[in-house]
């Protein structure tokens, strides 16, 4: 396989800096923060970050000089979030917000104005094309036409899944975060370089062990279409969804049901992957029905949230590695051990 250029045009346009940072508001969450998703520090400046992606994000750059607090828990859909009254109320005092952007939040202008805060919002969708529904070839890998830009209100907003992309998120939210006042500067461009060698290795690790498989085997099912971008950077062929949507919450009709089930016999897919956030029941039904391998419970995927702690996805980078080696598996290629930056 060929090496994907570092910011090819069709998947991320060059200007990610200033227009990462909007100052829009001040967020805060710390009087009702998730056990286990806050920062130890009571000194420093307090951010907050929606989904359990760019929370994990955060807390890799500020490590523990700031407080950072995530709306979502693991295992809990972005799509469908309601924040509480106790968390609008919190909303005022933070002095920063991250969200993932592209549209995943669609109750955020809401909770944004119920709160009321004037501080600074971080987007990390900031410079990248969103792929649309018109942009995801079926059989074929997903594309987008290198000169439109899609809107990002109407694209899929799963951008992380391309460890690429979530470099350049991870750069937007630093730029963002060193205009917080007190955040601690020095330490946060350390974590940022050091965070984005170990997100340059993964993707290294990821495109090095794929090659191995020609490219007419590289076939995914998937529980819905949250790995767009993911199946894109590694010249995969994305068969179909068992959701064929970008919202974890849609149920497949019948007949999408059986015109799967038919898609995954003509091909020759090996498996069904669930999603560890997304009950199993329809992907085992399909699997059933084909006969072919569900990978579900501990061997689901990790799709729109991250694992509980303790979890093999309770970090971005444990639940790429925990994807990418399932995938492989079904492929049947054993995985190289992980490179140095990723181990321990």
């Amino acid at each position: 396989m060929t090496s994907r250029p570092a910011a090819s045009a069709h998947r991320v346009r060059t200007a990610i800096a200033t227009g990462a940072v909007l100052a829009v508001g001040v967020l805060g969450l710390a009087a009702c923060a998730t056990p286990g998703t806050s920062g130890t520090s009571s000194t420093g400046p307090s951010i907050v970050a929606t989904t359990t992606q760019v929370g994990d994000f955060t807390r890799q750059l500020v490590g523990d000089t700031a407080d950072v607090t995530q709306l979502l828990s693991p295992g809990q859909s972005a799509h469908s979030f309601d924040p509480s009254a106790a968390q609008l109320l919190a909303l005022s005092d933070a002095d920063a917000l991250v969200v993932n952007g592209g549209g995943l939040e669609s109750w955020l202008d809401d909770a944004v104005s119920a709160s009321g805060f004037d501080g600074v919002l971080i987007d990390a969708s900031t410079g990248i094309e969103l792929y649309g529904t018109g942009d995801h070839d079926e059989g074929g890998a997903a594309h987008a036409d290198e000169g439109d830009a899609h809107d990002h209100g109407a694209g899929n907003p799963h951008i992380w899944t391309d460890p690429e992309l979530a470099e350049h998120m991870v750069e937007t939210i630093a730029t963002g975060l060193a205009t917080v006042p007190g955040v601690d500067t020095a330490a946060l461009e350390a974590n940022e370089s050091a965070y984005l060698g170990q997100l340059s290795a993964l993707d290294a690790w990821i495109e090095e062990n794929v090659a191995q498989v020609p490219v007419e085997q590289r076939l995914l099912v998937t529980n819905h279409d949250a790995f767009t971008y993911f199946v894109d950077a590694y010249d995969i062929t994305f068969v179909g969804s068992v959701i064929p949507s970008f919202d974890d919450n849609a149920e497949p009709s019948a007949a999408e049901i059986d015109d799967l089930v038919a898609k995954i016999r003509a091909t020759g897919v090996q498996a069904v992957f669930s999603e560890a956030s997304i009950s199993p029941k329809a992907a085992q039904t399909i699997a059933r029905e084909a006969g072919v391998t569900v990978y579900s419970g501990a061997d689901a995927l990790y799709g729109d949230s991250l694992g509980a702690k303790g979890s093999e996805g309770e970090t971005y980078l444990g639940s790429q590695e925990h994807n990418a080696r399932l995938i492989l598996e079904s492929w049947g290629v054993e995985p190289s051990p992980l490179p140095a930056l990723l181990q321990g």
